[in-house]
């Protein structure tokens, strides 16, 4: 036991060395990651907080329900992530919005957009995202890291709606809980 309790720190010693050295060397990547990291969890949990009835809830005719602003984003996911990766996308931006109702069907379509934009935001070196591809929206060229920070900067602007969607419902958003 004396030796087992100095080895498992010594090793987690060593993990937050890893990390500070891969944070050192990529700070620009780490940074976007992180970014990443708190609105993919706002919007994780904001899908699993509302109840289903109130998928179908929006505030006046002139704007989209809350399933369908996570469906809409869901589909924006795969053109945002693809663009980074450097790949086709492998669904359109409209694929989701317009075909999936239900809170079940929208939330593991959105979580597998969200799993395949980990796989983006994972790989993601300061290098690797300076490289030019082609723009999310077809808009030309641009940087990776331009795909990666729209994509942030959508899901943001989206998670401002729910968190409307849910102050009107008399529900606490997932970033003013108290953890």
């Amino acid at each position: 036991m004396r030796i087992l309790i100095p080895m498992a720190f010594a090793f987690l010693a060593s993990v937050g060395v890893v990390q500070a050295q891969t944070a050192a060397a990529n700070p620009v990547s780490s940074s976007i990651r992180g970014d990443w990291k708190t609105i993919e969890t706002y919007i994780k949990q904001s899908a699993d907080l509302m109840e289903e009835a109130n998928y179908s809830f929006k505030p006046v005719d002139s704007v989209r329900t809350f399933g369908a602003i996570l469906a809409h984003v869901t589909g924006a996911n795969y053109l945002y992530c693809a663009a980074a990766k450097g790949e086709k996308s492998p669904h359109a931006e409209q694929d989701f919005e317009k075909t999936l109702t239900a809170k079940a069907d929208i939330v593991k379509a959105l979580n597998e957009s969200l799993a395949y934009c980990d796989t983006a935001y994972t790989a993601a070196t300061d290098a690797s995202i300076a490289q030019m591809g082609n723009a999310a929206f077809g808009s030309g060229q641009s940087t990776r890291a331009s795909a990666l920070i729209g994509n942030i900067g959508h899901l943001s602007e989206h998670y401002g709606n729910l968190v409307t969607y849910f102050r009107i419902k008399g529900i606490v958003p997932p970033s003013s809980r108290r953890q």
